[in-house]
């Protein structure tokens, strides 16, 4: 089982996502200075919490693995993990491990960060395609999502691993068999790391996410 959604959050209402957030999430909230990064913050849990109850799931008890990733501990079989840029957020859950990162596609950005912290043949790749900042970030929000699925996050270094794109995605010397998806959404990159395929991922209205 997996489900991969995402959300507008531009017209989200902070203070009536602020109420339905637990205190610990309110924390989290608190701690950002800037209205954007409240609302990104807030509804990326709201989705969370949105796809955890369609599956039934309440009272969730979070805690952190060694490397900060955050898990369920009162619920066997059940991952998930989050992402947000610009003005959306995205989430995903499963019954497996999984990974999910999405990114605005930047037109300024410096594409010697993929020379200096990519795999070598992902750095080519970049620079042989007809849109290389696009490629650049796909390869990004890709990284980031197998990462993210290992649990190390960034103590996993960019270069370790290489990701081959033909006509699948795939993860060079891959033993256990990961599957990658990759999609585009206006001029975002969203990417998902699991065992499973994810054909679509879901949209959601910013008002479906406060039931």
């Amino acid at each position: 089982m997996i489900k991969l959604a995402y959300c507008d959050i531009s017209n989200l209402d902070l203070s009536k996502a602020y109420g339905l957030l637990p205190e610990n999430r309110k924390n989290k909230v608190d701690y950002f200075r800037f209205l954007k990064d409240k609302k990104l913050s807030s509804g990326a849990y709201l989705l969370l919490n949105k796809l955890l109850h369609d599956e039934k799931i309440s009272g969730p008890v979070f805690k952190k693995g060694k490397y900060g990733k955050v898990y369920i501990s009162n619920y066997e079989n059940i991952y998930f993990n989050m992402s947000h840029s610009g003005k959306f957020v995205a989430c995903t859950i499963s019954d497996k491990e999984v990974g999910v990162d999405i990114e605005l596609i930047d037109d300024e950005i410096d594409l010697n960060i993929a020379k200096h912290y990519f795999y070598n043949s992902e750095y080519e790749n970049i620079l042989n395609a007809k849109n290389p900042k696009d490629e650049f970030f796909k390869y990004w929000v890709l990284k980031e999502s197998y990462m993210k699925y290992t649990g190390l996050g960034f103590n996993l270094d960019l270069d370790s691993f290489e990701i081959i794109m033909n006509n699948e995605i795939k993860l060079k010397n891959d033993k256990d068999n990961i599957n990658f998806d990759l999609f585009e959404i206006e001029n975002y990159k969203l990417a998902v790391c699991s065992k499973y395929s994810v054909r679509e991922p879901i949209e959601y209205k910013v008002n479906e996410i406060y039931d």
